[in-house]
């Protein structure tokens, strides 16, 4: 059983901080049941996790990447567009007890708006009411 040091990993992740964040986050794939590139040598998942790295069997950059998405609480999403926009603006103006937002007398009102089952609070009126 060879022993593991963390100069043995600082030539694959010069950062210190870097490679205890990198190493605990392969800890945790192994714990959750990721195959090992090494011989386990009844070692516990963390020397297992520094000995790949020291060893180079496993790739950084998609630990790296696993671990940023593992810590991430807020993913950014992209601008949404005028249609969503105008359906945003339409779901926070419905006063929530099951009126329609909006009433509209004739289908030619509609031309240019967003479709009425797009968000069901647009009801069309019967003239006969």
């Amino acid at each position: 059983m060879a022993r593991v040091t963390v100069e043995d990993c600082v030539t694959k992740v010069p950062n210190r901080f870097e490679l205890v964040m990198i190493a605990s986050q392969r800890a945790r794939d192994v714990s959750a049941g990721s195959s090992i590139t090494i011989e386990r040598d009844n070692d516990k998942n963390p020397v297992v996790a520094l000995r790949e790295i020291a060893d180079g069997t496993i790739g950084l950059a998609e630990l790296k990447e696993s671990l940023i998405k593992g810590l991430q609480r807020y993913v950014e999403m992209d601008e949404p567009g005028d249609d969503e926009m105008d359906l945003l603006a339409i779901q926070q103006d419905h006063n929530g007890n099951g009126e329609p937002v909006m009433v509209i007398e004739t289908a030619s009102q509609l031309e240019g708006k967003l479709a009425p089952d797009a968000f069901g609070d647009v009801i069309i009126a019967d003239k006969n009411d």
